[in-house]
């Protein structure tokens, strides 16, 4: 009988062990968890403000090129243009 009472407290601090060494476990799964998901957010903001200067910088590239392009296509419009003149007066005999 004794022996029965012995194993039986034996066995419920035993479980009452090992409940309280999950519930660390859990305790330090949870920080970790935490900290990775911080980390996260962190690494997820560096990339949103690297992308955003680099969208900027190439916005300012991109008008930059656009205002080559269109000076460029407004001189060669005129370039054309006075050679279609020329041309045309060349024919016409002036």
């Amino acid at each position: 009988m004794l022996t029965r009472i012995l194993m039986v407290l034996m066995l419920a601090s035993f479980a009452a062990t090992c409940a309280f060494a999950d519930n660390g476990y859990k305790e330090g799964g949870k920080d970790i968890g935490q900290g990775v998901k911080q980390g996260g957010k962190e690494v997820g903001q560096g990339f949103k403000k690297i992308g955003k200067a680099t969208a900027k910088t190439a916005k300012k590239v991109g008008k930059a090129t656009g205002h080559a392009f269109k000076k460029a296509g407004t001189e060669t419009g005129k370039a054309f243009k006075k050679a279609g003149q020329e041309t045309g007066a060349a024919v016409k005999g002036k």
